[in-house]
């Protein structure tokens, strides 16, 4: 599903225009992004949880020469699946 999928289904779930839906959906991923980037986690119960977490330092390698190169340390976004999340997409 892409973004106007998504902005569709919403649409239609909650009977609002789709420009409606497509400004509260890019306020909620805005707001998210603001939050995370600040170094807060973001908890939706029952969905999961936005955070932050830190990839270290390392040592990789150049596939097409084989020459170690230095990869340097980063700041990553961490997605944690909910329970009901998890349970709803288990159900086959």
């Amino acid at each position: 599903m892409n973004k106007q999928e998504l902005v569709d289904a919403v649409a239609a779930a909650t009977g609002q225009s789709k420009a409606a839906a497509a400004d509260t959906i890019d306020a909620f991923i805005g707001t998210v992004t603001k939050a995370v980037t600040k170094g807060h986690a973001v908890q939706l119960v029952g969905f999961g949880s936005f955070s932050t977490g830190a990839r270290a330092a390392r040592l990789g390698r150049n596939p097409s020469t084989g020459a170690e190169i230095h990869i340097p340390a980063a700041k990553t976004v961490k997605f944690t699946a909910g329970k009901a999340f998890k349970d709803a997409v288990n159900a086959r």
